[in-house]
């Protein structure tokens, strides 16, 4: 990719034009939506302190936008329609205008409608003023995407009338059978009941796979990889950016190690890695060291195990790589449900009581179909006292808790009491039950994380089981020093959703439904996620950046987006530093159109 409209000082004008044209994998030809006729976008590369001007033309027949995620910017430029600005009508130019004030890598992508999987989306690369803390010879721009030839939103009314139609990789009466031969049949059977009270399917991993996407890396599919050249014995930087609409990937380069050194855009210390999970939207920048002369492969493959992008690294133009062998799908385990700390592929077994509103307790095994629907279509009840009271913060290295819960905010579940060593490390969900245990957020969620604790340590479902070194959460420590004073309140928002119908939401509401969260301008503030779904959700917040309270010893790493786990209870800490309407949702689009967004003013 090279760089387009690009100037070394002053201000840097872009003129950007947004239009369809034909789009060809094989022998299929669809239509995508592209900027200055490029799919990815073209690469926009600036310095840090200077003032850009992006001119952007809509040749569409309807309306679109363009969003520059993860930049500090003033409100009125941040592109998403019906929050900063109406967006752009077809035939009209939005002109943008702001300044630079950071360094890394980013990117750019529509807020219309489905039009970024439709290939609006592109790099944005800022180059520092100062030095970097690193050096290499050569750097490549890796953008990894799902296309589909489909229409994008008669996707979404497919999932909603049957969330799983995309899931090809159930669970067969011959897998049955081996795990009667590997576990018992009565503890095989157990298991499968268990999943079947709760409607859910433990190889749901993902919404939409690979039997309507294509997975590219740089818009190539793996039929024809994109490739990168370099001379053995060089360092190579890879800033690699996950644009995808809805697709985790999990990304290694067999025979090379990966040193991470951005997350995000921003510096973090050194973390030599084989394999690394990005959540959509993230980003990422390595460096690596071939020094053989040979192919190398650059191998994304999406989480549900469906499909893979992929590249290549070679000395020379026309080699080829070997291709990793595939992995089997993983399972869910009672663990991605916030009930218990199980190993992988491991049933659930034993009895677990969750509430049943004022009439006593209900021991999930012995519960009907019928008993379940009607737990999880609950009206909302009263919320527990106690809030995050039950968490250890001092045994898990985060900072302690803040001294209020923000009014109308649900506020978290209140966790069994412990022992320090039960949380000590985040060392994994505590057991047993928790008495009046119910569903609070009415019909918009369908389970509840029964001991939802922080899972910043574990590399994700169906990672680090074969030895190689994983990237976790924890890993991540800002290189960048700075002091920041603790945070004034908390606001605990609850993840929510039900999958058989595919409502998304927070706190059991659609963004139609809620009200705008209030922040006031300059304030710190800790905003604590508790997953109670049994999908990864990456939570992006616009305008600001988050502090990941990570559990690290040193100083907490910024990011613009959080991956939040299965049942996993997490925060961040937030500066409230920028005035106007943010948009805040979860960057898997499906769930962003279906309801996973709110609005924070800061005023």
């Amino acid at each position: 990719m090279s760089p387009a409209g690009s100037t070394p000082t002053g201000t840097a004008v872009v003129d950007l034009l947004i239009d369809k044209m034909d789009f060809r994998i094989g022998d299929h030809v669809g239509q995508a939506v592209t900027v200055n006729g490029s799919l990815p976008a073209p690469l926009l590369r600036f310095r840090q302190g200077q003032e850009i001007e992006l001119r952007v033309t809509n040749r569409l027949k309807e309306r679109s936008s363009i969003h520059w995620h993860g930049i500090l910017l003033p409100n009125e430029m941040d592109g998403v329609p019906g929050v900063t600005f109406k967006g752009i009508e077809p035939g009209e130019t939005f002109v943008y205008r702001f300044p630079l004030k950071q360094y890394g890598t980013y990117w750019y992508h529509s807020h219309s409608g489905m039009q970024e999987q439709l290939g609006l989306y592109g790099p944005l690369v800022i180059d520092p003023a100062e030095p970097e803390p690193f050096t290499y010879s050569r750097e490549y721009v890796v953008m990894l995407s799902d296309w589909t030839f489909s229409d994008p939103m008669r996707l979404l009314a497919k999932l909603k009338k049957q969330s799983n139609f995309s899931n090809l990789q159930q669970r067969t009466l011959g897998d049955f059978f081996d795990d009667v031969s590997a576990q018992g049949f009565k503890r095989t059977w157990a298991g499968r009941k268990e999943w079947g009270k709760m409607r859910m399917d433990p190889s749901d991993i993902a919404d939409l796979t690979g039997t309507y996407f294509n997975y590219l890396l740089n818009g190539r599919p793996a039929a024809t990889p994109w490739m990168g050249v370099f001379n053995p014995g060089e360092r190579v930087r890879l800033r690699i950016i996950n644009s995808a609409a809805t697709t985790h990937f999990d990304v290694r380069i067999p025979g090379l190690k990966m040193t991470i050194v951005q997350a995000d855009g921003q510096h973090v210390k050194p973390v030599e890695v084989e394999e690394f999970r990005m959540g959509a939207a993230e980003t990422y920048d390595v460096l690596v060291e071939p020094t053989e002369d040979r192919a190398y492969s650059l191998f994304a493959e999406t989480t549900d195990r469906s499909g893979y992008a992929l590249g290549t690294l070679a000395p020379r133009e026309g080699m080829t790589a070997q291709i990793p062998e595939r992995r089997k799908r993983p399972l869910r385990t009672m663990a991605d449900m916030g009930m218990a700390e199980m190993k992988p592929g491991e049933p659930a077994m034993g009895k677990m009581d969750m509430g049943k509103g004022e009439t006593g307790k209900t021991d999930m095994a012995g519960m009907s179909a019928a008993e379940h629907a009607a737990m999880t279509g609950n009206k909302p009840a009263s919320p527990p006292p106690g809030g995050m009271a039950g968490m250890n913060h001092s045994a898990s290295g985060m900072a302690p808790a803040a001294p209020s819960i923000t009014p109308g905010m649900a506020p978290s579940m209140a966790a069994p009491k412990s022992g320090a060593g039960e949380h000590a490390g985040m060392a994994g969900m505590s057991g047993g039950s928790v008495a009046g245990m119910k569903n609070q957020f009415g019909p918009g969620n369908s389970m509840m994380a029964m001991s939802p604790v922080s899972r910043a340590h574990e590399p994700g479902t169906g990672l680090g089981d074969d030895g190689r070194r994983v990237l976790v959460y924890r890993d991540l420590v800002a290189l960048d020093g700075r002091s920041m004073p603790p945070p004034e309140r908390e606001i605990v928002m609850n993840v929510t959703g039900n999958m058989e119908r595919f409502i998304w939401g927070f706190d059991g509401k659609k963004l139609s439904e809620s009200e705008p969260v209030a922040l006031r301008f300059g304030e710190r503030v800790r905003i604590t996620f508790i997953n109670h779904t049994m999908m990864e959700h990456p939570l992006h917040l616009h305008g600001m950046f988050m502090e990941l309270e990570n559990g690290t010893d040193g100083v907490l790493p910024l990011k613009h987006t959080v991956t939040v786990k299965p049942g996993e209870k997490i925060s961040v800490l937030v500066t409230a530093d920028a005035r106007g309407d943010w948009a805040f949702h979860c960057h898997l689009a499906y769930h962003m159109d279906a309801g996973m967004f709110r609005v924070f003013s800061v005023v």
